[in-house]
């Protein structure tokens, strides 16, 4: 373990070094996410010391790992989304994102792209804002989104209710 540990630990260091200055002092330390091996194709996965999520391989006992990537994106820009309006003093009080997906049909079939469908429930807001915070969050704040290859392009609607 303490090779693995070791072993990470270089391969990060070489990959800060390789980055552009401007790039690498902006590196935060990366988070670590531990899977474990439950049997069959299911797994449990989370931080080491934090809850823990199950995936299913086959997608029958558990979200499979695609879903889980999926439920990444959509949840990583509610989260700004809601940050965002509560900033803005027009605090959600309900919100849903569904998210409709592309997968390329040769392997690996990874993202072609999403769409994910915002309704919004923040009274005190408007559609305008409503629909500005979710350009925001995916086009600037969120991580995961960002994480992605830049040629699955992901959309978006809102729908505000009041």
């Amino acid at each position: 373990m303490r090779e693995l540990d070791a072993l990470i630990r270089r391969e990060r260091n070489a990959a800060v070094n390789r980055m552009p200055k401007s790039q690498s002092a902006s590196v935060p330390h990366a988070a670590a996410i531990e899977v474990k091996w439950l049997g069959g194709l299911e797994f449990q996965a989370g931080r080491p010391q934090g809850p823990k999520i199950q995936i299913d391989g086959d997608a029958t006992t558990a979200p499979g790992p695609f879903d889980v990537l999926l439920a990444s994106i959509a949840t990583c820009a509610a989260t700004d989304v809601v940050t965002i309006l509560q900033k803005q003093r027009t605090p959600v009080t309900a919100l849903e994102v569904k998210i409709e997906a592309q997968r390329v049909n040769a392997t690996p079939r990874r993202l072609a792209s999403a769409i994910l469908h915002f309704t919004i429930t923040a009274p005190g807001t408007s559609q305008a804002k409503a629909a500005r915070a979710v350009q925001l969050s995916i086009t600037k704040y969120c991580s995961v989104r960002s994480s992605l290859i830049a040629d699955a392009p992901v959309t978006w609607t809102v729908e505000l209710r009041s």
